[in-house]
């Protein structure tokens, strides 16, 4: 098959997806719209004519037979993403192939920490495991409940919204030491419908202040633990 690759100038922002189910269609649309350029792969039919659809650049192809990766220039996207779930061994093939025709970074995803160990040991830069994943940031979310409000930067780190402990309420934030403490920043106070973005360090902590905190989540629930 003959296609025009995606081209904006930048190839750090040029990706292949090969397989097109959920994960690997979310995942395309998703660098779609954020202005990358995607080249979408399936080797079923009627998945890329569902994708094509919503993405400008799908076509059908065997991902595991590299001289067909080669006629669409896929040793030209600096990363490759291998989405296919199913078949493991197709997944294994797409990897290798892509690791052979030079693609900087190749991410591939496993079912299981075995997948995950034979891919990375044939050349994956990245293996993930998404239904792991996603029941690892289910539970921290959970077991965030009792913060006003989170988001996660990595792992083991994020930005969390607390209520002001009682213990902290009178105090300014040097004598709160808070980052002492906790090891934790505050980056912002919501009172009431005020916002103050980067308080001083004599800023007095109120009753019912939000304190907007950034840092290790395991801090940050200390802290909150204090009321």
């Amino acid at each position: 098959p003959t296609v025009s690759r995606p081209r904006n100038g930048h190839r750090k922002n040029e990706f292949i997806i090969i397989g097109l189910g959920r994960f690997g269609t979310s995942l395309a649309m998703t660098l779609n719209a954020y202005g990358h350029d995607v080249l979408a792969i399936d080797s079923d039919k009627n998945r890329v004519q569902h994708v094509s659809q919503v993405l400008p650049h799908v076509i059908q192809l065997d991902a595991t037979n590299i001289d067909a990766l080669r006629e669409v220039e896929a040793d030209q996207f600096d990363t490759g993403v291998v989405c296919i779930g199913t078949y493991f061994e197709a997944n294994l093939l797409a990897t290798v192939s892509l690791r052979k025709l030079g693609v900087r970074r190749v991410i591939t995803k496993a079912r299981t920490t075995t997948q995950q160990d034979i891919l990375l040991r044939v050349g994956a830069d990245e293996v993930i495991l998404p239904e792991h994943e996603a029941g690892v940031r289910l539970g921290r979310r959970l077991a965030a409940v009792d913060f006003v409000d989170f988001l996660e930067l990595s792992d083991d780190k994020g930005v969390v919204e607390i209520v002001a402990p009682p213990p902290l309420v009178g105090k300014s934030l040097r004598d709160a030491a808070i980052r002492q403490e906790y090891g934790l920043a505050v980056i912002a106070i919501r009172r009431g419908d005020e916002v103050i973005i980067s308080p001083r360090a004599e800023e007095v902590i109120q009753p019912d202040d939000i304190l907007v905190v950034l840092g290790r989540l395991v801090n940050c629930e200390k802290l909150r633990e204090l009321g």
